[in-house]
This record gives structure tokens, sequence and C-alpha cells, in this order.
């Protein structure tokens, strides 16, 4: 058996590119390649002849393409150029990179999947886009994120809903965390604890009640990490003036 056929996943670290030539601008770094069939693809295009041990030299910033077996042992690396070069190419719209965003985009909900699209392809719409878009919903994709997603997409879907809610006033998030489900909680946490939320002006930190009640609850028996940066960052409001008709 040939020692490549034994690989069930690949990491790849990616080129680091000069700021002047074309990018993707959330391409991430590294990423995993765990779909049998891409990695059939990978290793139909792998170099022959090259050496038999799991080194081969990476040192010129063309990023690397490695082998792993299932007991977690690395079979082999290779700079992705040559026949694979295409493969991985993040600006490549047939490379296994754009076909990882392009799935994560379709996946979606109806609302959010043109602002998807669009981080997809490389461009920035910026946090005011979607806006008929509810909050609720931004912190339901939010929440159904992997804590640690590891294809190429996983930059997209783990910043593109903390961007949405980042341009929004507290007092429309405040309201969402009333309305949103457990999933959407767990969302409502993740913003709340990031920079996007911390960052802002004391007056706009300033959050009802009941909301920072709910996002404290959950944060306490779900996400206790978070629970420090929320007891600290979420001020009172002077009264929660928001109630249910």
């Amino acid at each position: 058996m040939k020692p490549t056929s034994r690989t069930v996943r690949i990491a790849v670290t990616a080129s680091r590119i000069a700021a002047d030539r074309p990018h993707h601008p959330h391409h991430p770094d590294a990423y995993e390649i765990l779909d049998r069939a891409e990695i059939a693809e990978v290793l139909a295009l792998w170099p022959r002849g090259e050496p038999h041990d799991d080194f081969a030299c990476m040192c010129h910033g063309d990023g690397g393409v490695s082998l792993y077996e299932a007991g977690g042992g690395r079979i082999r690396s290779a700079p992705p150029s040559g026949p694979l070069r295409p493969l991985f190419d993040p600006l490549d719209p047939a490379g296994l990179p754009a076909r990882h965003r392009d799935r994560w985009a379709a996946a979606a909900p109806a609302g959010l999947r043109e602002y998807a699209a669009d981080l997809a392809r490389g461009t920035d719409p910026g946090p005011a886009h979607a806006p008929g878009v509810p909050s609720a919903v931004v912190f339901g994709r939010l929440g159904a994120v992997r804590e640690e997603p590891r294809d190429a997409a996983w930059l997209l879907a783990d910043r593109a809903p903390v961007r949405l809610p980042a341009g929004r006033p507290t007092e429309e998030l405040a309201w969402a965390v009333r309305e949103t489900d457990r999933t959407g909680l767990e969302g409502a946490v993740r913003f709340f604890a990031s920079e996007e939320f911390t960052t802002r002006h004391p007056k706009r930190r300033r959050v009802p009640d009941t909301a920072r009640d709910l996002l404290l609850r959950h944060a306490r028996g779900h996400r206790p990490t978070d629970l420090p940066v929320l007891e600290r960052r979420l001020l009172r409001a002077p009264e929660d003036r928001i109630r249910r008709s």
C-alpha cells in the first residue's frame, strides 16, 4: 500500500503573499481538508518521486501541504507548487479554498446569503450590510458556528456573523437577546464578549437588566470562560425600558 493511501487528513499552511499581490482578504493562514473526495483529488496530483520521508523544503514562503494518517502521524509534506498549485490557490474559483467558501455561503440563511456570498468572493460589504435581517437571526448563525472550524471557510464562518451586529445599536441587540433561542444565546454571548462589543464607548455598553441577566446566565452555564469579560463589560442601563407588549 502506498504511504499516501493512508491519508485521512490534509493540513495546509497558506503561502505568505506580499501586500501588493492579488490575494483573498479572508483566506486563513492554515486550514484542513477532511472530505474524502477532496483528499483523493489532492493525492491524484501529489508529486511523484518525492523523497521517501516526511520532509520537503518549504522555505520560500509558498506554504506547505502535509498528509496525516488516522493515528495523527505525518506521512509526507510538499509545497503547493506544480500540479498542486491551482488546487490550493485562494483566488482560483475551482480551487479547494473557493469551494469551501462557496459551501459556507450557500448554507447561510436566506437573508444572509448575499452578504455571505460577497465575503466568499473576497469583497467586504461592511457591517451595515443586510439591514433587514433581524439580529436574533444573526446571533443564531453565529451560535451555530463550530468553535474550531477547520476548513478554508473557517475564518468567514467565525468572523462574518460577528461583524453584522457590530454596526447595530445596543438597544436592538438587547431586544434580540430576549427573542432568540438557545443557539442564538450562544452566538449572543460570543458577540458581547468579543472586541466588536467590548471596545465600544461605555455609553454603548449599557445593556438592560433582562438581556444582561440572560447573557450572564447562559455564559455561566455554557461559556464560563466568557463570564469574566461579560461581568466587566456589560454595563447596566439606568432602567430596563424595553417591555413586551
